[in-house]
């Protein structure tokens, strides 16, 4: 069954929400793993995980990216007004962002030399004194990408509950987009 024309196609959808699922991932394994699973065996293959997922959502990231850039469904604008240049300006911060933690990441995944899986490790490459600044920044920098993906999400739920706008419903397949709220 063919998408209506005023959603995102099926692999633009499944590449955002794709994205949105490995990022909630990574930022509460980065976040509470050393407060909640104890140092050993456990607490390494999550570490390893993470890592591996971490590359994972890079590659994720490029594919939607590349996708959204060729062949995927572009929208027409709802609102040209400041709604959408604030739009448009927190959707840049948000790759940006993901770019950079994705980048910081792989730089810490290589200083360190971690092991992926099983015997397939990174080569430790670079001082191991860059760890901890590394990972500091990773850690930032995934904190504030927390605050404007907060920002993203709750903009989308503002318009689809309060203005009855047609945003969510566009990255969510099978949902009529609600009815504009006619004005007086």
């Amino acid at each position: 069954m063919p998408l209506r024309p005023d959603v995102y196609d099926r692999t633009t959808i499944t590449l955002h929400w794709l994205t949105v699922a490995l990022v909630l991932t990574l930022w509460l394994v980065g976040t509470f793993l050393e407060d909640v699973v104890p140092k050993g065996a456990l607490r390494s293959g999550i570490w390893s995980a993470h890592f591996v997922l971490g590359f994972a959502f890079l590659g994720v990231l490029v594919a939607l990216l590349a996708w959204r850039n060729t062949n995927g469904r572009q929208l027409p604008v709802e609102d040209p007004g400041a709604w959408h240049v604030l739009a448009k300006a927190n959707l840049a911060t948000l790759y940006l962002l993901l770019f950079v933690i994705a980048g910081l990441g792989i730089a810490n995944a290589f200083v360190r030399g971690v092991t992926l899986i099983g015997p397939i490790a990174l080569p430790q490459v670079g001082d191991p004194e860059w760890r901890r600044p590394l990972t500091y920044w990773h850690g930032i920098a995934a904190n504030i990408l927390m605050v404007f993906a907060f920002l993203h999400a709750s903009a989308a739920l503002f318009d689809h509950y309060l203005w009855r706008g047609p945003v969510l419903a566009r990255m969510v397949p099978g949902r009529a987009p609600a009815a504009p709220i006619e004005g007086p």
